[in-house]
């Protein structure tokens, strides 16, 4: 990486830095290479190692750079394109569902899911956690809210718990009929729980979709899907209105 004057940049001096870095990646660098430590790399720009982290944050957020346990920063593979349209109007764990039960518990939604699902704020739904891989690798980690109302006869199903548990839930649910679904997508950062499944550093960037699913005129089921930023391009094929958001992403298990 060559040096470069930033004092005159009419932009801030972190988003010079940014397209510099960037133009850096392209020539100099391949996919998976380990980028020079923080303090060389400011020594080398002369700039401040609070705006060299602006500049790498924001490479990461763009998908161009990864940090990675025990590695240190890496030059990143290009985005995987994974498909989030709803043309299917399937329940969740319909067939070519992409997503793998990893365990179901009963517990009460946090307060922003059960508004949704119009239940009480102490009363215990269904938290299946499902995980999605693309190309060998973790891309997204999902928490499905299920009020009992929506499986009814999920008791006569001899499945106590974990996996087993969170699949019959979901066969539970294609018993329903499935009026339609509604999706918002939003930046936000990964809490431990999920930057530990989705092998990122806790506050890594991440795409959160919402998923509202609507039975008989009520919400049936609700799911808050976190995707790594990083490695993932959303694709929503012919699915309107999608919502944007650019808030942070509180979302509790």
């Amino acid at each position: 990486m060559g040096t470069t004057q930033l004092e005159a940049a009419p932009e801030p001096k972190y988003w010079h830095l940014k397209t510099v870095l960037s133009e850096a990646l392209d020539s100099e660098f391949a996919v998976g290479e380990i980028l020079p430590n923080e303090r060389d790399l400011a020594a080398r720009f002369g700039v401040a190692r609070a705006t060299l982290r602006q500049a790498l944050e924001q490479l990461e957020l763009e998908g161009r750079l990864q940090r990675r346990r025990g590695v240190g920063t890496t030059v990143a593979p290009p985005r995987v394109g994974v498909d989030v349209s709803a043309t299917g109007h399937d329940w969740p764990g319909a067939s070519g569902d992409a997503w793998q039960a990893v365990d179901c518990v009963r517990d009460a939604a946090p307060a922003a899911v059960a508004d949704m699902l119009e239940t009480a704020p102490d009363e215990s739904v269904h938290v299946l956690r499902r995980t999605r891989v693309s190309h060998g690798q973790p891309v997204a980690a999902e928490l499905l809210y299920v009020p009992a109302a929506s499986v009814p006869d999920l008791t006569a199903i001899d499945a106590p718990s974990g996996a087993a548990r969170a699949r019959a839930v979901l066969r539970e649910l294609q018993r329903l009929g499935l009026d339609g679904q509604d999706r918002a997508v939003e930046l936000g950062s990964a809490r431990a729980d999920d930057a530990k499944e989705l092998d990122r550093l806790p506050g890594a960037p991440v795409l959160v979709v919402t998923t509202r699913y609507f039975s008989e005129g009520t919400t049936a089921a609700v799911s808050m899907a976190t995707y790594r930023a990083d490695t993932c391009r959303l694709t929503f094929g012919d699915t309107p209105d999608v919502e944007i958001h650019h808030a942070p992403h509180t979302q509790a298990s």
